[in-house]
């Protein structure tokens, strides 16, 4: 698993570390290892011309001293001191070994931008001269590689607020900070190379965490040899109505696609039709009244995609919601519920699937500051519901309280069409029946999710179907590469 820090938890560890460390080590680590990652970027060090971007802090010394390193091995060096002060040391040593001070117009000429204009504690938008030479350096024609956390995001929320650099690749010392993992600061920061500077004894309980292929490995159900398809979990769906009829059959695919032992679909005549035809493995109950009394005993239910909004869909949410198994609300069942949160009261565990403008309604906030700041109103959202919040989007977060907000990074922008939200309802209602805790159902759903969407794309669009149709690939994936070595990053071996 993968885990990450706000600002404030890193700069405790760190100064646990500093405590056992001869005065400068520390940063003598972080330097070394920022020049380690460069030196192979330039390909030739030897004549090759790097630029620094030095502001007044830590992060300014560390890009100096990794300039100073380049230097030494050939490298033509140069420095924007772009701040009120100077780590003092950390200039000499560039001085000594040929680096030279220069002005804004060497952004230009440069092979390698090393961001070092503010650092981990910095907040709000960039002022001036930063949030100029941070548009000169997206501009300029060079790799931009930045230290520890782009600059203009936020490194514990992820929250860019004007200006700031979009790297290549960010070096970031110790552990990830939790704005490397969610957007929009995600979108900045390129590939992450991460230093081990000897932080991992000192760090605490992580902020947020986004599982990997080992992770999703030991979570995902496995039938027992003497599983049968109701020990595999019964899932209950109600969704679909007369006009959108394809959102009953594409949650119905992601849960069969996603190993439940069987569906117990429940919906009117017009979807019932089309579930019929594309799934029969399904067991379907035609409802000509809103009544889940005869649908039959299930271990979760998925509520919502397509049912409608009117006073049949109302008095069929309140009867999935007034059962004692967990459910997940999506879609229509959002709206549901926004209008009536007295819906949400219940003992039963809740998994909510909402995009932010669902969200918004949920929680009268405003869209675009969801969409800037989504730890935050997804927290906020299940310590006020008093549920699981998968909010989805361009990062996908799981929330719940009192536990570390799990960041998905296995989506692809392709994933952006209709229909594909039902297929995740089904795949997370799917582990819901099978068991899984509403943190870990949305957490594997979303990762199983957006591998299959990237599977199905594979670089071009896709359908909804697409997805529920490579489900099986993702999970054999995660089966054949599981284990404890295996990084989130190689997930981006697959084409987007």
């Amino acid at each position: 698993m993968r885990t990450a820090y706000t600002a404030d938890q890193i700069r405790a560890a760190e100064q646990g570390l500093m405590a056992t460390l001869p005065e400068g080590a520390l940063m003598q680590r972080a330097a070394a290892g920022l020049a380690a990652v460069c030196a192979p970027l330039l390909g030739r060090v030897y004549g090759s011309r790097v630029l620094v971007l030095v502001g007044s802090g830590d992060n300014g010394g560390d890009a100096l001293y990794a300039a100073a390193r380049l230097a030494r091995r050939g490298a033509r060096a140069e420095a924007v001191l772009a701040g009120a002060r100077t780590h003092q040391a950390a200039l000499e040593a560039f001085l000594a070994a040929g680096g030279r001070v220069a002005d804004a117009t060497a952004i230009e000429h440069a092979d390698l931008v090393i961001d070092g204009l503010v650092g981990i504690g910095a907040a709000g938008a960039l002022r001036e001269p930063y949030a100029g030479l941070a548009l000169a350096a997206n501009a300029a024609p060079a790799m931009v590689v930045a230290v520890d956390v782009p600059s203009g995001v936020d490194a514990g929320t992820g929250a860019v607020e004007g200006a700031a650099i979009e790297a290549q690749v960010t070096v970031t010392m110790g552990a990830y900070k939790t704005g490397l993992l969610v957007d929009p600061g995600a979108a900045h920061v390129g590939a992450v190379e991460l230093i081990d500077i000897g932080l991992g004894p000192y760090l605490p309980d992580p902020d947020v965490a986004a599982l990997t292929h080992g992770d999703l490995d030991v979570l995902l159900p496995r039938p027992a040899g003497e599983s049968d398809k109701y020990r595999r979990g019964v899932l209950g769906i109600a969704a679909g109505s007369d006009l959108y009829t394809g959102a009953a059959v594409l949650a119905v695919g992601g849960a069969l696609r996603a190993g439940a032992g069987m569906v117990r679909y429940a919906g009117p005549s017009a979807p019932i039709a089309q579930v019929r035809s594309h799934w029969p493995e399904a067991v379907v109950t035609e409802l000509d009244h809103p009544s889940i009394a005869e649908v039959g005993r299930v271990q979760a239910w998925v509520l919502g995609p397509g049912l409608g909004t009117g006073d049949w869909a109302h008095e069929l949410a309140a009867q999935v919601l007034a059962s004692d198994v967990p459910v997940l609300v999506d879609a229509d069942a959002l709206t549901l519920v926004a209008r009536d949160r007295g819906l949400l009261r219940r003992a039963a565990p809740v998994l909510i699937t909402p995009h932010a403008g669902e969200l918004s309604r949920l929680i009268r906030a405003d869209r675009d500051q969801i969409e800037g700041r989504r730890l935050e109103h997804a927290r906020r959202a299940a310590a006020e519901l008093g549920v699981t919040v998968l909010l989805k989007g361009s990062t996908t977060v799981v929330a719940e309280q009192d536990r570390p907000v799990r960041v998905n990074g296995t989506g692809t922008s392709w994933l952006a069409t209709g229909g594909t939200g039902d297929v995740l309802s089904g795949v997370a209602g799917s582990l819901l029946a099978q068991g899984l805790s509403c943190y870990d159902a949305g957490s594997c759903g979303a990762y199983l999710h957006g591998l299959a969407g990237r599977i199905a794309a594979c670089g071009a669009p896709l359908t909804a179907a697409d997805v529920a149709a490579a489900l099986p690939s993702a999970i054999r994936a995660v089966k054949a590469r599981g284990g404890p070595g295996f990084a989130l990053d190689h997930v981006g071996e697959l084409p987007n």
